[in-house]
């Protein structure tokens, strides 16, 4: 008859009522030592370089919520409610609240870290963090992110909210890539959605606009603009291009600027200039060691298309040589 006992599970059972009847007694342990204390202090922490919320803010919320708190009994004291309340600060992300036995509690709170800074076609100004969602912009504190601004009419109702527009979206997608890469996060200082609706790049560096179109692709396109940026730009110099057109992934199109043929400098070159011209020109100086390294990080054709020439031009072309046929 013994022998048929599970003398294993008999154990585990045994092992599991001992466990379970430990943690009674220290819970009823903890309940009673909670009656018996008051709390001592408060400890406040808010790691992070951006400020959007003080010390002070959260001392406001604190005693909106629970009143003094220090010399106050620890059992009086609603913690989840004071996790709720500041919780519920638009610049805050996440928030724990607990108290130990010595009497002090402790909070720590996770600000919401933006990338994009957006100024929309109705000019409302707020933030998109990193998680992707709509914020407000602070009165005490600009965060160093992207801007964006033109046509976008992602709308924004003044509270913490999703993303509406596939734009937004896009914006924001391309936001969090710059803002991890070394390079574009020093280089890119802006971004503009034209009239056509495509988002263009605004360097620090130079005079050029980067037309991006939108984030499908991202990676493989600003591996081109990289590639671009590494071979050409040391060659023909930072002014040398009014446009570099990368929103088709095959392909990299550059449009060339203006220069005075006395002065030898760039005219009619501006940053905030939303014209885009379709008809541009790659330099054969360039060509080749661009094909090189396009080639090895990813498959691009190089699109190489003379000057626009007006109509006009292009009859007196044709009517020299015809008038050259019937002299000869």
């Amino acid at each position: 008859m013994l022998s048929r006992i599970n003398w294993r599970f008999v154990f585990k059972i045994f092992t599991w009522t001992i466990c379970l009847g430990g943690l009674i007694v220290l819970m009823s342990f903890i309940g009673v030592k909670k009656k018996s204390i008051s709390c001592k202090d408060v400890v406040i922490l808010i790691p992070g370089a951006d400020n959007f919320i003080e010390r002070e803010e959260i001392d406001a919320i604190l005693k909106q919520s629970q009143g003094v708190l220090i010399g106050r009994d620890l059992e009086q004291v609603n913690l989840e409610e004071i996790e709720k309340k500041i919780k519920a600060n638009p610049y805050i992300a996440y928030a724990t609240v607990y108290a130990d036995m010595d009497g002090i509690i402790h909070i720590r709170i996770d600000q919401r870290q933006p990338i994009l800074r957006v100024i929309n076609a109705g000019d409302q100004d707020f933030y998109i963090d990193k998680n992707g969602l709509k914020m407000p912009v602070s009165p005490n504190f600009t965060a160093n992110v992207l801007v964006a601004n033109g046509k976008i009419l992602e709308h924004f109702s003044g509270k913490v909210d999703t993303l509406i527009t596939k734009l937004a979206a896009d914006l924001y997608k391309t936001a969090l890539y710059i803002s991890q890469d070394t390079l574009w996060n020093s280089q890119i200082e802006q971004a503009f959605v034209n009239e056509k609706t495509d988002i263009e790049l605004i360097p620090r560096v130079g005079n050029q606009r980067i037309i991006l179109g939108n984030a499908d692709s991202l990676e493989i396109k600003m591996r081109n603009l990289r590639a671009f940026y590494k071979k050409a730009m040391p060659k023909v110099g930072w002014d040398a291009y009014k446009t570099i057109n990368i929103k088709y992934i095959n392909q990299v199109v550059c449009e060339k600027n203006k220069i005075d043929s006395l002065s030898g400098k760039v005219i009619n070159t501006s940053k905030s200039d939303s014209a885009v011209k379709t008809s541009t020109v790659i330099d054969p100086l360039v060509k080749e060691p661009m094909m090189e390294e396009i080639a090895k990080e990813s498959t691009v054709g190089i699109v190489e298309k003379k000057a626009d020439v007006s109509q006009k031009d292009n009859k007196d072309k044709k009517n020299s040589q015809s008038n050259t046929r019937k002299n000869n």
